[in-house]
C-alpha cells in the first residue's frame, strides 16, 4: 500500500469530507457554465420535448383504453 492510501485511510471523517468538498469545489471551477441564452434554449427544447412524449403517451394511453373496452367491455 502506498503512503498516501496509507495517510487517506488514517484520517477521520470530518477530514476526509474536507477534503471531497475541496476537490467538488475544483471539479466546479472548470465547468463551463451556459449562457443565458444557451440556458433559455436548451430549457425550451427540454420542455417542448417533455410535452411532445406527453401527447404521444396520452394518444397512446387513450388508443390502448378504447382498443381493450372495445375488446372486453
Amino acid at each position: 500500500m502506498s503512503e498516501n492510501a496509507e495517510t487517506t485511510k488514517r484520517r477521520g471523517i470530518f477530514s476526509r469530507l474536507a477534503l471531497f468538498l475541496r476537490q467538488v469545489i475544483v471539479e466546479l471551477r472548470k465547468v463551463i457554465w451556459p449562457t443565458r441564452k444557451e440556458l433559455i434554449t436548451y430549457t425550451t427544447v427540454v420542455i417542448v420535448f417533455v410535452v411532445i412524449i406527453a401527447a404521444i403517451v396520452a394518444v397512446f394511453d387513450y388508443a390502448f383504453t378504447k382498443g381493450v373496452l372495445a375488446i372486453f367491455g
